[in-house]
């Protein structure tokens, strides 16, 4: 049996040296490669019209690395589409990692790229949840332990192919949610309510319309096709929350924790929805 190779240090800072700017969180497709269109799998289903083997260009992708009906992807089946969201890691291994070079006309780069990109993608969204971590200040007794850890995770997005490929990104996500999980109790002690636990829970088409679910725990909960019509999640833990055609038509997402974009963009909401200033309202939600 072979041995498992030890996780690589984090990257070497030089002395004096400014830490590696915080990348962008958010995905900028003019400055990537498609890498989510080619890199990854999809199989037929509700989000996705066809089968796709990782390391595939999607029948959709052009030359140009865009998508030839980016405008038509739920019309078309491919309304996984329009829900993933990279946080940013697939213009980080286009223009950082692989500085510049494309997998068409550089396609030695193809096999490593597609490597990288999933490990970028976990480093940018446990970025997004420490930054949203850091921004409670009831979670300021965990502040600084935060911090460094937004500092490691920092370098390792600027560090090499190599590097990142060798990253036991496992260890780093569960030293990381300890922090965020301290964090989150801190914040939710906040909410008025009884604090509900449906850490993990099978909640697919619960009715949960009107709901009190202030500061309750909802990591990993199951929530697909669920009713949350007029629910009140403020200060809800959602790390993990599967919200895939969940009724969110005038629930209040605001001060929620850990709500990202692609949460948001797989739910069904409405004008009435309030949501967190910091994400957009999905395009195809009703006015």
């Amino acid at each position: 049996m072979s041995a498992t190779p030890a996780t690589p240090a984090t990257p070497a800072v030089p002395a004096g040296a400014a830490l590696p700017a915080l990348p962008v969180l958010q995905a900028d497709c003019s400055n990537c490669f498609a890498l989510c269109c080619v890199a990854l799998p999809f199989a037929k289903s509700n989000d996705f019209a066809v089968n796709k083997a990782a390391g595939t260009p999607c029948k959709n992708l052009q030359q140009d690395f865009r998508c030839g009906i980016h405008t038509r992807l739920r019309d078309k089946g491919f309304q996984g589409c329009t829900v993933f969201d990279c946080f940013g890691a697939g213009q980080q291994v286009s223009q950082v990692t692989f500085g510049g070079r494309d997998w068409r006309t550089h396609p030695g780069t193809a096999a490593r790229m597609y490597e990288v990109f999933p490990v970028l993608r976990q480093l940018h969204e446990l970025l997004f949840y420490v930054t949203a971590a850091l921004a409670l200040p009831a979670a300021a007794p965990v502040h600084a332990d935060l911090n460094r850890a937004l500092a490691e995770t920092t370098q390792w997005t600027a560090a090499d192919a190599d590097a990142l490929t060798a990253l036991d990104v496992g260890d780093l996500r569960g030293r990381i949610n300890t922090l965020l999980l301290r964090a989150s109790e801190l914040a939710r002690a906040k909410a008025p309510a009884r604090k509900k636990n449906h850490r993990g829970a099978d909640l697919m088409g619960a009715r949960l319309a009107g709901a009190d679910l202030r500061g309750a725990n909802l990591r990993g909960a199951y929530l697909i096709a669920a009713n949350l019509n007029g629910a009140d999640l403020r200060l809800a833990d959602l790390i993990g929350a599967d919200f895939r055609d969940a009724d969110l038509r005038g629930a209040d997402l605001r001060d929620t924790l850990f709500l990202t974009q692609p949460q948001l963009s797989a739910a069904r909401g409405d004008a009435r929805t309030k949501i967190p200033p910091t994400l957009a309202r999905p395009a195809h939600w009703p006015a």
